[in-house]
This record gives structure tokens, sequence and C-alpha cells, in this order.
């Protein structure tokens, strides 16, 4: 079984109880698609953003210290998308045709089939290539002094390219 079956059979379901749901992402944290029903290009632009809003959703959480990131949730004029983190490394976005009009029970019912496609993806991996969420508080780059560089990595005193005649 692949994460595309299991998120045929799952959101089948949820499509089904809400028909208000009008199309599915699953996602890497990376932000790299797995598997939807929305056409491809704006699927992959989804899965970037939902990524994106998940990182940020996850900092602002930990910086206040409220507790775990559970959604994120963007309402328009014509409806809401909403994301929720799918096991450890992973995504459910949902785009829903009706604006904020019951969302606690979309929340409920959605929560739940992202509690058992990322438990699937966490177990068997299901072809995610998605890395896990960092630490927030990890440092974001570490300097490494020019002199243990290897010398072909250095710059040479001499350019490299010339500048063309006027």
């Amino acid at each position: 079984m692949d994460a595309d079956t299991v998120m045929g059979t799952e959101l089948r379901g949820l499509r089904q109880r809400r028909p208000d749901i009008a199309g599915t992402v699953l996602a890497g944290t990376d932000g790299l698609l797995i598997s939807s029903d929305l056409p491809s290009t704006d699927a992959t632009h989804l899965a970037a953003l939902a990524a994106a809003s998940f990182g940020l959703g996850h900092r602002v959480a930990d910086t206040v210290r409220h507790g775990e990131f559970r959604e994120s949730v963007v309402c328009t004029t014509a409806g809401c998308v909403v994301t929720y983190p799918a096991g450890r490394s992973a995504l459910l976005t949902l785009v829903t045709a009706s604006a904020a009009g019951d969302l606690e029970a979309l929340h409920e019912e959605a929560r739940a089939v992202a509690r058992r496609a990322g438990s699937f993806l966490d177990v068997r991996g299901g072809g995610v290539r998605a890395t896990s969420v960092p630490d927030a508080h990890a440092p974001l780059a570490t300097r490494t002094p020019m002199a243990t560089l290897p010398a072909q990595l250095r710059r040479s005193s001499r350019p490299t390219w010339r500048r063309p005649p006027i």
C-alpha cells in the first residue's frame, strides 16, 4: 500500500462526510508533494506554501511556549485552506469551498485523518523523502575559518575572470 492509496481511502471518507472540501494535498514538511487530488501545478505550489506555513506556525508555537503546533488556517472570501501535521515528516492540507462555517467539526475529523495518514507514513516510510522538523533553537549555520578549508576551495589571489574590453 502506498501514500496514494492511503490518501485515497482516508480522504474519500472525509470528503463523503464533508462535501465542502474541494481539494487535498499530502506533502512533506520540506514542501515536496507526496499526493494530491488537485491539478499538479496548484498542488506543487500549495505543498511548498503549506510547508512554509507549517514552519512559521511551528516557530510561533515554540516561541510563545503554548504547546505543539496543531494547524494553520487561512480564510478567504471563497473558503479556507487548513494545514495539519501528519506524523513526523508530512502535512495534510485541505482546501474548503465554504468560508469558516463549521471549522471545529472539520478540525476534529481532519486531525484524525492526518493522525492515521501520518502513522502510516512514519511506519512504512511511504516513499516520503521529506525531512523532519529541525530543532527550533539549533544554530542556523556554522562558520568555517578559511585556513581550515582545502587549498582548492580557497580563493586565489588572481581573479578568475577578466573584464571585457570596451
